[in-house]
């Protein structure tokens, strides 16, 4: 294995896991290999007292670590519960919060889905961004009022502190963490070993229910997959209306339905990926990033590229090449 500073994860297996989102970590975060083939992570799981413990699925998981193991994390992960004190009256054992609390001195901490409940019960989330399922929001605020929470995003990265929706959501954060720690093309590839879509931005909706788009109306995937081809190109909402033969009004609304984003959104979101993946993994000069990824000047990517996560094109190419 490759170490590095963010390389050591543990993830903490609580009473009533969800057994799902347990095992992401492991596949998402031990996928990621350098150019050698080498594992950039060591995913190790523990328990509080190295014990057993019940998943949400009704099996119990045998760890092979307990709670010391996270003085040797630099990632320690949460994964969702499916009740249990800090959803039912914001608490967790006085063990638990302590051993969070001490790691939060040397690791940063990710939740995915109810795990924020932990975090936020354990002190850890107090005037910070937050997020969590959508199902659950009033519960949270009701418990937690200090705590900033966005319920209508995928995850929320506070720098040390990250946080996530429900389920599928810890897929995206999975890979946000490969993207920062080691950029677009590791976690590309962690995404295509998987099967799963490299990119969706953290700010994008949740899925909340709706009512279920008319089995009358075409869908909009065959005009992303154009739009995609066509980057470069000027691309307006009329003529991604056009190429699904729709009006503008019913593309927008059964693009919202699809993807939770506009499609103008989606659009710079898209444009955005490709330009983070050409400053990583290219030496063309900025302007013919700005060109290729449909932003037209550098000015334009520069404002974009700041925008998202508050930094200019050199300096991420700067950052992020040297990350690879």
């Amino acid at each position: 294995m490759t170490r590095g500073p963010r390389s050591e994860v543990a993830v903490l297996a609580l009473p009533n896991t969800i057994a799902f989102e347990l095992g992401l970590p492991h596949r998402l975060l031990e996928s990621a290999v350098d150019g050698d083939d080498r594992r950039l992570y060591r995913v190790r799981v523990a328990t509080l007292d190295g014990g057993p413990v019940r998943t949400s699925a009704g099996f119990s998981v045998v760890p092979e670590h307990d709670v010391s193991v996270l003085a040797e994390a630099s990632t320690v992960v949460v994964p969702g519960v499916y009740g249990g004190p800090a959803m039912a009256d914001g608490t967790v054992p006085a063990e638990l919060a302590a051993a969070l609390q001490e790691a939060a001195g040397h690791a940063r901490l990710v939740s995915i889905c109810t795990g924020a409940f932990v975090l936020a019960a354990a002190g850890l989330l107090d005037g910070r961004p937050a997020t969590t399922h959508w199902l659950h929001a009033p519960a949270f605020r009701r418990l937690f009022p200090s705590v900033r929470l966005d319920p209508d995003v995928l995850f929320v990265d506070d720098g040390d502190v990250l946080t996530s929706a429900g389920n599928a959501a810890g897929i995206d954060l999975m890979l946000h963490l490969v993207r920062r720690d080691h950029g677009s093309e590791v976690a590309n590839r962690v995404a295509r070993r998987n099967v799963v879509a490299p990119w969706r931005e953290g700010g994008q909706s949740q899925f909340v229910e709706r009512p279920l788009p008319d089995s009358g109306d075409a869908g909009t995937a065959a005009t992303r997959a154009w739009a995609v081809d066509r980057l470069a190109e000027p691309l307006t909402l009329a003529d991604l209306a056009r190429h699904a033969r729709m009006s503008v009004r019913t593309f927008t609304r059964r693009f919202r339905e699809e993807t939770g984003l506009s499609p103008l959104r989606w659009l710079a979101g898209q444009r955005l990926a490709l330009a983070r993946q050409l400053l990583e993994s290219t030496d063309a000069p900025i302007d013919r990033v700005a060109a290729q990824a449909g932003f037209g000047t550098p000015a334009s990517l520069r404002q974009h590229l700041r925008a998202s996560i508050g930094v200019a094109p050199g300096t991420y190419r700067r950052t992020y090449r040297g990350a690879v």
